[in-house]
């Protein structure tokens, strides 16, 4: 146990990925009290002369080896003075997020998990989890950040099912094209691509524009489909 008269800090990330067709979230077994082999999310203390950015990334690569984080942005700094039962402990929580079809090689002690069956989580690790979920739901409606869960390129129908995953909802293919591209988020390739055993006709390949983080609309808003 840390004793100080000042908080211990730590950074901690909920890294998502859509993986089987569904959200996940990436975490790890503590190896050692409090929690001792419950899941949580990876991360660890802030140590001398790192900034916290740089110590999460550190720790992502080194502990579960995740190394092609596509997007880090900082989520929410938790202070409460009980979050953890041994020490005073304040925590900095980032969003990461990892394009589909990357497949970091992971520990045996790591693992990714989809939201539907998310584990119980040690501390207050479940409510971060779910706060990234939600901050990146807000941001597929006014920002380009699909472009962090979306491969190099894609057709569109590919990048619906991979916002509809991560929404929560289905929605409209031709409706999220035509958005996009009024955006200016997404742009043909010149590409096409074959299709597959159902037959029809090639599918035009797409990309996003740029692949980092730009506000598109802000006061968009991606909502489920209207109850028939």
């Amino acid at each position: 146990m840390r004793q100080s008269t000042n908080p211990t800090h730590v950074s901690l990330a909920a890294v998502l990925q859509i993986r089987d067709g569904a959200l996940q979230a990436l975490l790890w077994q503590r190896a050692r009290e409090p929690f001792l082999g419950a899941w949580s999310l990876p991360g660890g203390y802030l140590e001398r002369g790192e900034t916290l950015e740089r110590s999460i990334r550190t720790h992502l690569a080194a502990k579960v080896d995740v190394r092609e984080v596509a997007h880090l942005e900082q989520l929410e700094t938790l202070s409460e003075p009980a979050r953890h039962p041994q020490e005073w402990q304040v925590a900095t929580a980032y969003l990461g997020l990892v394009p589909t079809g990357v497949d970091p090689e992971l520990p045996a002690d790591t693992a990714w998990h989809p939201f539907s069956r998310l584990p119980e989580l040690a501390f207050d690790h479940r409510e971060i989890t779910l706060a990234g979920r939600e901050r990146l739901r807000a941001k597929l409606s006014y920002t380009n950040i699909g472009f962090a869960l979306a491969p190099a390129e894609f057709t569109i129908s590919e990048l619906r099912e991979l916002y509809a995953a991560a929404l929560g909802h289905d929605i409209s293919a031709t409706n999220l094209q035509r958005v996009l591209l009024r955006r200016g988020v997404i742009e043909a390739t010149g590409e096409r691509r074959a299709p597959g055993r159902g037959g029809g006709r090639p599918a035009a390949v797409f990309r996003f524009r740029a692949r980092r983080l730009e506000v598109t609309d802000e006061f968009a808003v991606l909502r489920p489909p209207a109850n028939k």
